[in-house]
């Protein structure tokens, strides 16, 4: 993420802290308003994230200041001049479904900042790449995001097993895998979090995994139990969330595991002869 952006500044803030599961709570929303948030009162941040008032003051004194006036104060004198309210109003002529599309597109250009730089990527990839076999974990509104990740790194991957239920099954699923000879687990976690996520990530680290996180933010619930976690914004402008960010975060992890592949390219086209001879695309 550039150090510009403020979302990139407010990051810097939290970095290193030691926040409970409320004031992350707190975080996560102020980076996901953070152009707003330096003209927000107590009472609305507190609105805004589902918290307290009380809680809110409780996190500007964690994060080193007298109270939340100061906080911010601090924020108002970092803020960039053009996310100040009422700068320009453009955002007011477009209908709900537009500004979701507009808020999705922010949340891309967020992930773009932070693709800045690719060490973290490219260090996920080579996990993923060396894990023989590769589970891939995603429950409930991250499934989805879980089996699209794994129908394709299987075309490169020679074993990967997509976790996409949870139940008693979940731990010997992981057991198997670790047994079989995985090293690395990636998880895709998305709101609302389920425990069992939360659960799965600690009994995989306990039994010796490395765990790569993509999670809607980097105070997300999983951040405890991960290695490695990467975060993408959801989008929250219409009654279920959207999830283009962590998508192609997802994407963006298969291209990295693909370089560190050596033979995912023959891989591919081994698969493209043996479609072209089975018919099995419509061309």
């Amino acid at each position: 993420m550039s150090e510009s952006s403020p979302a990139a500044r407010l990051q810097q803030l939290f970095e290193g802290r030691r926040l409970t599961p409320t004031q992350r709570r707190i975080a996560h929303s102020m980076v996901r308003r953070a152009g707003d948030v330096p003209f927000l009162s107590s009472v609305e941040l507190a609105e805004l994230a589902g918290v307290s008032q009380p809680s809110v003051t409780r996190f500007a004194v964690a994060l080193g200041f007298d109270g939340y006036p100061a906080l911010r104060k601090h924020l108002r004198e970092v803020a960039p001049a053009e996310s100040v309210p009422g700068g320009g109003g453009a955002e007011d002529a477009y209908n709900e479904y537009q500004q979701a599309v507009l808020g999705e597109i922010e949340n891309l250009r967020h992930l773009a900042e932070l693709l800045a730089d690719p060490g973290p990527v490219e260090r996920a990839g080579r996990l993923l790449a060396a894990s023989r076999p590769l589970p891939v974990l995603g429950l409930r509104a991250a499934s989805s995001q879980a089996r699209g990740f794994g129908y394709f790194a299987a075309k490169v991957h020679p074993d990967v097993r997509v976790l996409d239920e949870g139940g008693s099954m979940l731990h010997d699923r992981i057991d198997a895998a670790r047994r079989a000879g995985a090293t690395a687990l990636i998880c895709f976690a998305l709101p609302r979090h389920p425990k069992e996520v939360v659960d799965a990530l600690a009994y995989a680290r306990e039994q010796g995994l490395t765990v790569v996180a993509v999670a809607d933010s980097a105070f997300a619930p999983v951040a405890g139990h991960s290695d490695l976690l990467i975060p993408a914004a959801v989008g929250t402008g219409l009654a279920f969330d959207t999830a283009c960010a962590p998508m192609l975060l997802g994407r963006v992890l298969l291209e990295a595991m693909c370089d560190a592949l050596p033979d995912a390219q023959a891989r591919l086209e081994e698969f493209d002869a043996r479609a072209a001879a089975r018919g099995l695309f419509v061309e």
